[in-house]
């Protein structure tokens, strides 16, 4: 497809989700398209999210949940704009219950066809492709790291499992997905000695943490779901808060990937209907985005067919 024939397809489609109506159709879709392929795949979704939902006991919602919810939750911090919105078919967008409480099922309903066996291994595989890359490219193992936009700690565990003495810090936005990543972190298995992460409701552009105090900030699966200005604020603020030497990991989707140069345009439609911010990410020049930041040129491997990892050094 040439270029010309290609934005008259993206206007289109981005004008079809222009009206409600056809927006909530798509969402609707693609919501049920994954529920499918969840249950397809022996990911019990419907089940899964009601015992956690539950947490075990006779109730539909524990109240629990707000209880922990409240002590995570930093009641002075204001929500960008650009987060008021919907996000993954969720009308609240991050913020509630339903999607904090589907986030890990829908993680391995997404990332499940990464790999030919098709199965529910697809997201654990992903992420330890990117811990693979890390483990191969870094020079030496991160005691300080930051996992940002952590959402319910999938990376942010495998981060743990990979340097389990390391001092990790999740920072997440919706305090629901951080209020789920803290009950799975006391649900997990560690050895003797391991770290166990923290947990920051905080804006990935605006931590808090202090300068200079990190050896890694990774960012896993978040770019594509931010605009631009939110995205080169989050690159300054990683390299404000990198050591000298320190590094910045992002693991992506590749907009390269002839996985979605090939996307018929009906999915296409669909994916868009749930990532508000996807032109955005895909039109980026990432690698040149990090070096405006202040970093040196990112080095990038490609960790599956859609994916792609790519690493800058903060100079020393």
């Amino acid at each position: 497809m040439n270029a010309i024939a290609s934005r008259s397809i993206t206007r289109l489609i981005n004008g079809a989700l222009a009206i409600k109506p056809l927006a909530n159709f798509a969402r609707d879709r693609a919501r049920n398209m994954m529920i499918k392929r969840a249950e397809s795949i022996g990911v019990y979704w419907l089940d899964e999210v009601a015992q956690l939902r539950s947490r075990g006991s006779d109730d539909a919602f524990n109240a629990i949940w707000e209880t922990e919810r409240a002590g995570i939750c930093d009641r002075t911090l204001t929500y960008p704009d650009y987060y008021l919105t919907s996000f993954h078919a969720y009308d609240e967008g991050n913020l509630g219950w339903e999607p904090a409480l589907e986030a890990t099922v829908a993680a391995k309903a997404v990332h499940a066809r990464l790999w030919p066996e098709g199965d529910a291994r697809g997201d654990v595989r992903l992420r330890q492709s990117y811990m693979d890359v890390l483990l191969q490219q870094l020079p030496s193992a991160p005691e300080t790291i930051v996992d940002l936009g952590c959402s319910t700690g999938l990376s942010t565990f495998a981060l743990q499992s990979t340097y389990p003495h390391a001092a990790i810090t999740g920072v997440e936005l919706s305090d629901y997905f951080l209020t789920v990543a803290r009950y799975q972190s006391g649900a997990r298995e560690t050895g003797p000695g391991d770290a166990t992460p923290t947990w920051l409701h905080a804006p990935a552009e605006r931590t808090g943490l202090a300068d200079a105090s990190v050896d890694l900030v990774s960012a896993s699966l978040l770019l594509h779901e931010l605009p631009t200005s939110a995205t080169l604020e989050v690159m300054r603020e990683a390299h404000r808060m990198l050591r000298p030497g320190g590094h910045m990991a992002i693991m992506e989707m590749n907009p390269q990937s002839e996985v979605y140069k090939k996307l018929p345009a009906y999915v296409l439609t669909l994916l868009k209907s749930t990532e508000p911010y996807l032109d955005q990410y895909f039109s980026l020049d990432l690698h040149q985005a990090l070096i405006d930041a202040g970093f040196d040129q990112p080095t990038q491997i490609i960790n599956t067919a859609r994916h792609r990892v790519v690493i800058a050094q903060k100079p020393a």
